[in-house]
């Protein structure tokens, strides 16, 4: 086994050994707690610009294939483990996590201490760092890792949108059946894509409707031209307030069409609408955060991935905080008060996660619906 190593920032060093692709990587270092799903994780353009570390201590036992992606390909810059488990057994598998990074460059690091890492982003907060199977130098690296920018400012969306709209119309997957397609649209749907993950698509699709994505730099006219009866903003990368075109944008439609934002999507309605965002010490990671949806007072368990939060007291009156993070008291989610839109910080379309969040899209469908059904349609 080739020896691996990860620096920090602060110069905390971690020894361990390759896997994945050989050479250097660098990126935030994160931690993730889902169990399952390192696949969606590591295919989700949220984590660019991150090295995702899991929690759970075996990674890869069940392979990887063709059918578990969220988008075209990986996006994390830099994948780190307890224990690779490098015999995969599943029905679904069609190969192993190993060569699926090494076909697409993603360096890995096992057989480090995953808990006490996790726990020195916990207390430190998140940091850059750097994997390396070529230079072992602990302290060369970690110098190398403190000289990068962090994510505050970086504008990550433009790296990961789409080049061009384009149209989706495949629905959830089912066990017999596999990716079922659209068949009757009810209803018309402009997606920004931000870095947006394909089970929201699918979702969308599911529920009736004519999904069209465009670029993050689509302007408001280019949304409206395609007719939409509402306007999803969706997940992506980085740090929301530098990505100014989008927030005017958003800034434009408000009025114009419902809209539902997601993660990023909401950070930006955020900003849209007046607040202000700032960074979180080390981020939601996972798929076990739990949120109280503050209409019901219902809890569901939720997926997550966020460094950046909208600070709910620098929004207009005219704006009500509507989802509360039960373990740190973080904004989840916000709707206006007179106006067609919501927004949540979580991500309802779980992949992977729980499916507790999934009535977030019934009621982005209904409030379309109640529009329709306003303007005489």
């Amino acid at each position: 086994m080739k020896k691996a190593i990860l620096a920090l920032a602060d110069g905390t060093v971690f020894e361990g050994y390759s896997f994945g692709a050989e050479g250097e990587a660098g990126g935030e270092v994160v931690f993730n707690t889902s169990m399952t799903g390192y696949q969606e994780i590591l295919t989700d353009p949220s984590y660019k610009g991150q090295m995702v570390t899991m929690t759970y201590p075996l990674i890869g036992n069940y392979g990887v294939n063709p059918e578990d992606v969220e988008s075209g390909r990986p996006w994390a810059e830099g994948f780190i483990v307890k224990e690779y488990s490098e015999y995969p057994s599943n029905w679904r598998s069609k190969g192993s996590l190993d060569s699926y990074m090494k076909s697409h460059g993603i360096v890995g690091i096992q057989g480090i201490d995953t808990r006490a890492l996790t726990k020195h982003i916990r207390d430190l907060g998140a940091q850059q760092g750097i994997i390396s199977t070529d230079n072992l130098n602990g302290k060369d690296l970690a110098a190398k890792a403190a000289a990068r920018p962090g994510m505050a400012g970086q504008d990550l969306a433009k790296e990961v949108t789409c080049s061009a709209a384009y149209h989706w119309d495949e629905t959830k997957w089912d066990l017999a059946t596999g990716y079922g397609k659209l068949t009757k649209p009810r209803m018309n749907v402009v997606v920004y894509d931000f870095g947006v993950k394909r089970n929201i698509l699918r979702i969308l699709a599911s529920k009736g409707l004519n999904v069209t994505v465009v670029p993050a730099t689509a302007t408001w006219q280019e949304v409206m031209s395609h007719g939409p009866d509402g306007v999803l903003l969706s997940n992506g990368p980085g740090d929301p307030e530098p990505v100014t075109y989008a927030v005017e944008n958003i800034r434009q439609l408000i009025g114009k069409a419902p809209i539902f934002g997601i993660c990023l999507g909401h950070q930006l309605m955020g900003l849209a609408l007046g607040g202000r965002t700032y960074k979180l010490k080390f981020g939601h990671h996972g798929g076990n955060q739990p949120v109280m949806d503050m209409t019901t007072m219902k809890v569901e368990i939720t997926a997550q991935n966020h460094g950046f939060a909208v600070d709910v007291n620098t929004l207009p009156k005219e704006v009500e905080f509507t989802h509360i993070n039960l373990n740190d008291k973080t904004n989840e989610g916000i709707r206006h008060r007179e106006l067609p839109l919501f927004s949540v910080q979580y991500h309802p379309e779980a992949s992977p996660g729980p499916h507790d969040a999934e009535y977030l899209f019934e009621r982005f469908v209904a409030m379309m619906e109640i529009e329709k059904l306003k303007k005489g349609n």
